[in-house]
């Protein structure tokens, strides 16, 4: 068993880790803030979302962070110390919205789980990834997901990938050099994927919720490398430190029960990896 070292623990509900300028972004969703931290686990908060749930994350070009909110379905630039409003996709939504990532050329891509929480009991593939442009403009790249979740996108922006939590699997896309996204295939990845990030060997790092564990797959889908945290649900992941090289891991105490009750711990831990980060997170 690969051994973790505890960064930062005693959250709620930590979510979509990005590393930045030194320092790891993420959001609590149940406590509704904004945090970062340094690798010694130095911890602060930067701001609070008083009216929804903040979930996705993502980086622009100039350093701006953008935060997504689910339930009211807008985006969020935090810069110098002060949050507002990028997007507002109330509009362009059919469901609640979830994970998101940006690429190196400003691009926001979305995940609009198609449905509204508490989940439907007879949900099908109604999720889809909704795109924002740098100028505000939004349009549809991909449909046809059964509940989309975390994103990554490689470094030379031809190739975007997003869990599937309610489909068991990875969908893979090509990339166009305008965005627009090409289904390729789908990889078995573990039951209820969450969090995901690449890696420089085209890897990608999967939170698998109900399998408390962090799953290393190839392009083909084929497990390479597995870190359990028993008894505790794999939430998300993100390569970085001074090497890209150390991966976070967010876990929590919880149950999808418990959650919609608040009921919730969330840690922070890190392994060193022999394979870099690469892309975006």
């Amino acid at each position: 068993m690969t051994a973790l070292t505890t960064l930062l623990d005693g959250g709620k509900y930590y979510e979509a880790p990005r590393w930045h300028d030194g320092r790891l972004w993420f959001v609590d969703c149940l406590a509704r803030t904004l945090l970062s931290t340094d690798t010694a686990g130095q911890c602060r908060t930067h701001a609070t979302f008083e009216d929804d749930t903040p979930c996705g994350t993502g980086f622009l070009p100039d350093g701006r962070l953008i935060v997504l909110t689910m339930f009211r379905k807008r985006l969020f630039v935090f810069a110098e110390d002060k949050l507002s409003l990028y997007a507002d996709l109330s509009g362009v939504a059919t469901g609640v919205i979830d994970d998101m990532i940006v690429d190196g050329l400003g691009r926001a891509y979305v995940g609009d789980l198609g449905f509204n929480f508490p989940p439907p009991p007879d949900r099908g593939a109604d999720g889809r990834i909704i795109q924002v442009a740098p100028d505000g403009a939004t349009r549809l790249v991909a449909e046809g997901l059964r509940f989309p979740n975390g994103i990554a996108i490689s470094p030379d922006h031809r190739r975007l990938v997003v869990a599937e939590m309610d489909g068991e699997c990875v969908a893979d896309y090509e990339m166009a050099p305008d965005g627009s996204l090409t289904f390729r295939r789908r990889l078995p990845c573990g039951k209820e994927p969450d969090g995901i990030c690449l890696d420089h060997d085209g890897a990608v790092w999967v939170a698998a919720y109900s399998e408390d564990a962090f799953i290393r797959i190839d392009a083909s889908g084929q497990e390479l490398q597995r870190i359990a945290v028993p008894g505790r649900r794999a939430i998300a992941c993100a390569l970085g430190g001074p090497e890209q090289r150390t991966l976070f891991c967010i876990s929590a105490a919880t149950s999808h029960e418990d959650l919609r009750r608040g009921k919730s711990s969330a840690r922070i831990d890190t392994v060193t990896v022999d394979a870099p980060g690469a892309g975006y997170p």
